[in-house]
């Protein structure tokens, strides 16, 4: 490993390189401050509110502060470079970003699968629910779901770290993603078994078990006979289904591209789409269509007045 590549790497996003775009800078400073602060908002009422305090909301809990993470590792990087144009990374800090990236990513892949499955057995199962989804289970769940995705990351981080890097020091995304960098690390077949195992187990697999949650909680309230208990079941997986469809379909878009000079662009923006976009859309998509949290928020709103 030379001397250039060992002091770090340039990040080139949006095709910029070195160039200041102030304007950008204050889209995204928006679209940050209203993340982190509407994900702020949806934790702290469902840790004040104990009515909110079921395996539902407590996973939504997880989920804003996955989001909150998300947009902490990419985009103040981001801002900084649109900002200054100083699109230069350290060698070190790049791979910490990208190792709380990777580790957010799997966290919440596994989270939107248990979510899913936390419904199914809600609408398909709601005898048993209380004791499927106890407390000692809930407490089970969220810490595999947050170990595994931290033992990945740091495995993953552990054996590309040693990778040589063949090609150029100029990394075209705005943050450390592994898509990116697999185009100046030196190809291995070790790498490639590493990426395509990457791709299994926080890939199809949560996917598959999202989508069978859903064909079942489907199917059973297709059977409900009374129009408004169908509505009610529907009502109740309405914003959890629209999060998991954005989520997937944007990293779909984004991973399962082959890699190539011409997708750059379209990967950075799918990105956006993810790691900022959704982030912030999250705490509307589930206060607008839930009213339990709405009216948490309400309470809260009002015993501060």
């Amino acid at each position: 490993m030379n001397k250039s590549v060992a002091q770090g790497f340039y990040l080139i996003a949006f095709s910029i390189d070195g160039v200041r775009q102030p304007l950008l800078f204050l889209v995204f400073l928006v679209i940050y401050f209203i993340g982190v602060l509407g994900n702020l908002i949806i934790l702290l009422v469902i840790v004040i509110d104990r009515h909110l305090h079921t395996p539902m909301y407590v996973f939504l809990s997880n989920l804003s502060f996955v989001d909150i993470c998300y947009m902490n590792i990419t985009l103040p990087k981001l801002m900084s470079i649109l900002l200054s144009g100083d699109n230069f990374i350290p060698f070190i800090l790049c791979f910490i970003q990208l190792y709380f990236y990777n580790f957010i990513v799997g966290t919440e892949i596994i989270l939107l699968s248990v979510m899913a499955y936390d419904r199914y057995v809600a609408i398909c199962k709601p005898l048993q629910y209380c004791l499927i989804m106890r407390q000692k289970h809930l407490v089970l769940i969220l810490c595999v779901n947050w170990i595994s995705g931290c033992l990945n990351s740091l495995i993953f981080i552990s054996f590309v770290s040693w990778l040589p890097f063949c090609h150029s020091t100029t990394i075209h995304h705005f943050y450390c993603d592994s898509k990116a960098l697999a185009k100046i690390w030196c190809p291995t077949i070790s790498f490639q078994v590493i990426l395509h195992l990457e791709s299994l187990l926080f890939g199809p697999i949560p996917f598959m078990i999202a989508l069978l949650s859903y064909i079942q909680i489907i199917r059973t309230i297709l059977q409900v006979k009374s129009t408004h208990s169908r509505r009610t079941a529907f009502s109740t997986c309405t914003s959890h289904l629209t999060v998991l469809t954005i989520f997937y379909g944007t990293v779909i878009c984004t991973y399962m591209n082959p890699v190539s000079e011409n997708s750059e662009i379209f990967d950075q923006i799918f990105s956006v789409l993810y790691t900022a976009v959704t982030p912030m859309l999250n705490p509307l998509i589930y206060s607008l269509r839930n009213k339990d949290v709405k009216n948490a928020l309400f309470l809260l709103m009002s015993y501060k007045h």
